[in-house]
């Protein structure tokens, strides 16, 4: 049953759904409340379809990972640096993996909403319910990374 579950996460149609459900509400606070500046989406369009990598360190549970979401749909429907009415949530972008920590991942009902949009959860090295550790890299996580670049 798991590892169906863990198919189905994967799919084209479950992640559709929840970009749909996130985008539209987080749009307004993007887009309206926070008045989202935009620039450089023409490099998006010129980057390969596999291999790609974007990387972003940060504290802020998701806002980046959404507004990545917002910004990939947006080019996908030929937007350029900026965001128009979200019609490009009927058809989204979802060739889209991100890193996270997995103990944040398992920690509310939100985070594990977006489990399903293409979460790949790996362990900190540094930092163990909410105390400071020291461990080494888990190869696991390594090899997670990879096999979605490989599969995007």
């Amino acid at each position: 049953m798991k590892r169906w579950l863990d198919s189905l996460k994967q799919t084209h149609l479950a992640k559709s759904v929840v970009y749909f459900f996130v985008g539209v509400f987080t749009y307004p606070g993007l887009a309206i409340i926070n008045s989202l500046k935009i620039s450089g989406t023409e490099n998006i369009k010129n980057l390969p379809r596999k291999n790609v990598l974007f990387v972003s360190n940060h504290q802020t549970y998701f806002a980046d990972v959404i507004t990545f979401l917002h910004i990939f749909c947006a080019v996908k429907w030929r937007k350029e640096n900026k965001l128009g009415i979200p019609f490009y949530l009927l058809n989204p972008f979802t060739r889209v993996y991100y890193v996270a920590a997995a103990e944040t991942m398992k920690s509310s009902f939100i985070s594990k909403i977006f489990l399903w949009a293409g979460a790949i959860t790996v362990k900190r090295t540094w930092r163990a319910e909410g105390t400071e550790v020291r461990r080494g890299l888990d190869p696991g996580d390594t090899r997670k990374i990879a096999r979605a670049l490989e599969n995007n």
